[in-house]
């Protein structure tokens, strides 16, 4: 299926080094600036249409975003635990620090990337200003 005004495809194809038939998907998006940008899915089932491929990328797609806040936000793979409650501890408190930074990513309207960003940023310098009045009382 090729649609020229929103310039998008579907068709049949197979891919090097996969054995089986799948259904190759291109979207082009114009930016706001104008630029153009193009999206590359691939489906392994041949009996989806490109409305059922593009719906389930935009859920992965969220999901893939929440196990990146997870790992860069929350550092749940930077866990020093070896045990298994101790791990399943870990785990538990990084997804509900996620969650608690989404949460207030919408309540504020700000990227929970920045917003994470903005915290640490105002944590050191809390440390700095501690830091300096420990150096001066001792001064």
């Amino acid at each position: 299926m090729i649609c020229p005004e929103h310039e998008i495809t579907d068709r049949p194809g197979y891919l090097k080094g996969y054995g089986h038939e799948v259904l190759l998907v291109r979207q082009v998006f114009t930016h706001k600036d104008g630029s153009k940008a193009t999206l590359h899915l691939v489906c392994s089932d041949l009996s989806c249409d490109y409305n059922a491929i593009t719906t389930t990328y935009k859920k992965r797609w969220a999901v893939e975003v929440f196990h990146k806040s997870l790992k860069s936000n929350a550092s749940l793979a930077k866990s020093p635990t070896r045990t298994v409650r101790t791990q399943s501890n870990h785990v538990f408190m990084t997804i509900c620090a996620a969650f608690k930074l989404e949460c207030l990513s919408i309540k504020t309207q700000k990227n929970p990337f920045a917003l994470c960003r903005k915290l640490l940023i105002n944590a050191s310098r809390a440390a700095y200003d501690q830091l300096q009045l420990l150096l001066a009382a001792t001064a």
